[in-house]
């Protein structure tokens, strides 16, 4: 999923918690794989409609009762909308017993004895409790992430390669290529591709946002500070 050795640009940039990144991922899902009874089913069109909103996750029973219970297992993948090598950014699976019939048509309700989330990521893999997805909320940029990247890229690549003058240090193979890879409320990761693999770096805005209403001035902000920055751009020609 990424070149080993890979490392933010700025350590002290913030980044989403496990259970925020997992919430954020089923907010901006488009489809999931569910399997029960060990069959496997895709359920499309999701559309940015938070499938914890279909599916009520309850915690697990003391005892042995629950075993007797179906099995349910929800896969989510998160894909960079940008054409990156190694599209898959991380992947969610969601295990339980269902407590009532699941169905994936209809807009019916089913009720899930939580078992364990597992976020996976190039960094590893990370089990996230019942409790931290309660509290969790989505990041504020979930929804619009995929459409703000693709803008950006596709209306202003300038911009995106401005950018490089904030990345300390700059690898030492030549960048062929840098493009936005995600946006979170914390800042921008960008993924530099190189000869031999990728290095993905972050770069943090002045502060964490609330709203994505305050993306435009935090984005910004990391334009301004590119342009006051000068360093030779590795970029070819």
């Amino acid at each position: 999923m990424h070149t080993p050795g890979a490392a933010p640009a700025t350590p002290a940039a913030g980044r989403p918690a496990p259970a925020e990144r997992v919430r954020s991922i089923l907010a901006a899902a488009h489809s999931m794989t569910v399997v029960t009874n060990g069959l496997s089913s895709e359920v499309r069109h999701l559309d940015g409609s938070d499938p914890m909103g279909r599916l009520h996750l309850h915690p697990s029973e003391p005892g042995g009762e629950s075993e007797h219970r179906p099995s349910i297992r929800l896969e989510f993948t998160d894909i960079a909308p940008t054409p990156v090598r190694d599209r898959v950014r991380a992947r969610v699976t969601i295990t339980g017993r269902l407590l009532t019939p699941y169905t994936d048509e209809g807009a019916d309700s089913t009720c899930m004895e939580f078992g364990r989330a597992v976020l996976e990521t190039d960094e590893g893999r990370t089990c996230v409790g019942l409790e931290e997805l309660d509290a969790a909320r989505p990041d504020p940029l979930a929804p619009y992430e995929a459409g703000m990247l693709t803008h950006l890229l596709d209306d202003h690549a300038e911009l995106v390669t401005l950018l490089l003058r904030l990345v300390r240090p700059l690898p030492a193979a030549a960048v062929l290529r840098v493009l936005p890879l995600a946006m979170d409320r914390y800042g921008i990761t960008l993924r530099l591709e190189l000869h031999r693999g990728h290095r993905d770096v972050r770069l943090a805005f002045p502060s964490p946002l609330d709203d994505v209403e305050q993306s435009g001035v935090q984005i910004q902000a990391l334009f301004s500070a590119a342009r006051r920055r000068s360093h030779r751009n590795s970029l070819p020609a």
